[in-house]
């Protein structure tokens, strides 16, 4: 009776076992999952070259910021301007004035700020392009 009950236990043991196995279900190989693989496009974030067609636009580098004259210190500002970034595919930037602030200084600092800032250029595919940016600098001081 104790071999029988041995027998029986030892069954019951390996059953999730045996009830588990089927034909094919051996141990994959790294080579089994190539066909699983999914391949992305390549994506453009912050330089990283995008694909065709996909960038709009110069990809700023650096911005330094323009800041409030000297001229202008204490006062109450509420004053923005508009400007357009010209980048050419060699990266060098012009700028142009669409709507200047209503201070001449605010428009001056922000002509001299805008003009030290960096790009990558726009790229069609892998080739670079002349492109363009338009930028609005709000001025606001309390």
């Amino acid at each position: 009776m104790k071999v029988r009950m041995a027998g029986v236990a030892g069954a019951i043991c390996l059953w999730p076992v045996l009830a588990c196995a089927v034909v094919g279900d051996e141990a994959t190989h790294a080579t089994d999952h190539h066909d699983d693989v999914l391949e992305l496009p390549e994506v453009h974030v912050h330089g990283v070259p995008l694909n065709k067609d996909q960038q709009r636009g110069p990809v700023p580098k650096s911005m330094p910021w323009p800041a409030i004259p000297p001229a202008l210190d204490g006062q109450v500002i509420d004053d923005w301007m508009k400007v357009r970034l010209l980048v050419t595919k060699d990266a060098r930037v012009t700028v142009v004035v669409l709507e200047p602030a209503n201070h001449r200084e605010l428009t001056v600092s922000g002509i001299s700020a805008l003009s030290r800032w960096t790009f990558d250029p726009q790229m069609d595919g892998d080739v670079p392009v002349d492109g363009q940016l338009t930028v609005r600098i709000h001025f606001r001081t309390r």
